[in-house]
């Protein structure tokens, strides 16, 4: 509902709760109206009846009994009751002091009338009203009887319904201000927050969101924010892929210079090797098969590095797959001893627990071995002072997958740090470029995997390599 329907839905309801409100105190006032004036016609008609009584029963009057009537007839607004002969003789009054007195016939209007003069209240407040009701019995008129009122009763109850009626008024409007207040602190609040956003989005927080609620203008204004805040977030990780991209093609061009570099002194000692193996082996008697291991080792560690010098040139472009079927114990058993040494001097054991059953895997032999290393080095750089590295293998009929851990002892990494160590350039280590996790991730999803992280700071951690079986690649 849109915000001008619900102003006019909310002035119309407040419209409505005043009439009703005013509509139910003016009946209320009515009722006690009619009520006070019944009482007092009633009142009225006995003082008639006395007064008649007197005229028509022969005795003179005593006017100690409208004196004692009166008593109970002030209550009601009668303040005097005189009873006047035909002649304009007061014979009777609630007042002794009037017995006696005359009254000009001519003078007295019939009805009720307003005292305008010589007529002294108890209260300035007080308008007297005089009634002059003619007694008449058959054909005879036998005087008059004079009833002097005071309304104030029925006054007062106007006055009352007024007051009543302007509280009324008054809290109606009291309703419709707090409501107002209430209103514009709940469409205000909202308005406030899209402020705050703008302010904490101006100044580089994309993060923030706000619920959509309702399809008025406020709901529209925070979809409208959220939309706009998603492009910016997407032109922001574009900006950065933008930005990593440059980085990595000038890293790559600096990268590609040294490595020509790097790989010339790599063929020479390759080549080295070769020549030192056919001259020197054959004049080393005992020790010639113990040299020759030597020789194969270092020629297989230059041969490792330009494979590495190869990846590093070729990160940012896309690898190509040797795809072969393999035995993952056998890679562990042949990248071991490359390894083994530096291993030893770290105080550190690398323990296998691979199912016996598992199956050759088709996958790329040197990329993989390339992973082993990098997992490896990273768990032995994580235990400084010695420890344990588990390597463990099973496959998972169910999923058709393979599933290759790499478990330390290690420090653990860091909850905020564990969804950056597999961006290209990112490292917690002294030395280091922060490519190697990069490389590995690239590998595996370049096969089809996937790799799963469980760290604990103090405990160690856990990365797990999924690989896809046979079937998921024929698939």
């Amino acid at each position: 509902m849109r915000l001008n329907a619900k102003l006019v839905i909310i002035m119309l309801s407040l419209l409505v709760i005043a009439m009703l409100t005013l509509f139910i105190m003016n009946q209320y006032s009515q009722t006690e109206l009619v009520h006070e004036i019944q009482e007092s016609s009633t009142e009225v008609s006995k003082a008639i009846q006395v007064s008649v009584e007197d005229l028509t029963s022969g005795i003179e009057a005593e006017p100690s009994r409208l004196k004692e009537y009166l008593k109970e007839a002030r209550t009601r607004g009668i303040n005097e009751i005189n009873i006047i002969s035909n002649e304009g003789e007061i014979i009777n009054s609630s007042d002794p002091a009037k017995v006696g007195k005359r009254r000009e016939i001519r003078k007295m209007e019939k009805g009720l009338k307003v005292v305008r003069q010589g007529k002294a209240t108890p209260l300035s407040s007080q308008r007297p009203y005089d009634l002059v009701v003619p007694v008449i019995v058959g054909d005879e008129q036998l005087g008059y009887v004079q009833i002097n009122l005071l309304l104030d009763n029925i006054q007062a109850i106007q006055h009352a319904n007024s007051l009543r009626r302007l509280i009324a008024t008054c809290m109606v409007f009291m309703l419709g201000i707090l409501l107002t207040i209430f209103l514009a602190g709940r469409y205000t609040k909202p308005i406030h927050r899209l402020v705050d956003g703008v302010k904490k989005v101006s100044a580089g927080d994309l993060s923030v969101t706000f619920p959509v609620k309702g399809t008025d203008e406020i709901g529209e204004l925070a979809a409208s924010f959220n939309e706009m805040v998603a492009k910016l977030r997407e032109r922001e990780s574009l900006e950065k892929r933008l930005y990593e991209a440059e980085h990595l093609s000038k890293v790559g061009q600096l990268a590609s210079g040294i490595a020509h570099e790097i790989r010339n002194p790599l063929n020479y000692i390759s080549l080295a090797i070769d020549h030192l193996k056919s001259e020197v082996l054959p004049a080393c008697g005992e020790r010639q098969q113990e040299l020759a291991t030597l020789f194969d080792k270092i020629k297989e560690e230059v041969r490792r590095v330009n494979y590495m010098v190869v990846n590093f040139m070729n990160y940012g472009r896309p690898l190509k797959l040797r795809l072969a079927s393999l035995s993952y114990p056998e890679l562990i058993a042949k990248a071991l001893p490359l390894l083994q040494g530096k291993l030893a001097e770290q105080r550190i054991e690398v323990v296998t627990e691979l199912a016996p059953d598992l199956p050759p895997m088709q996958a790329d032999p040197e990329l993989l071995r390339n992973c082993l290393f990098n997992f490896i080095t990273n768990a032995a750089q994580a235990m400084p002072g010695g420890g344990r590295i588990t390597l463990g293998g099973r496959y998972e009929p169910a999923t058709a997958s393979f599933r290759l851990t790499f478990a330390d002892q290690g420090e653990g990494i860091a909850a905020e740090d564990t969804r950056k160590i597999f961006q290209p350039y990112f490292t917690t280590k002294e030395a280091g470029i922060g490519l190697g996790l990069a490389i590995t991730e690239r590998i595996i999803k370049e096969h089809g995997g996937e790799i799963l992280v469980e760290s604990e700071l103090g405990r160690g951690t856990v990365f797990t390599v999924v690989l896809p079986g046979q079937k998921q690649l024929e698939a």
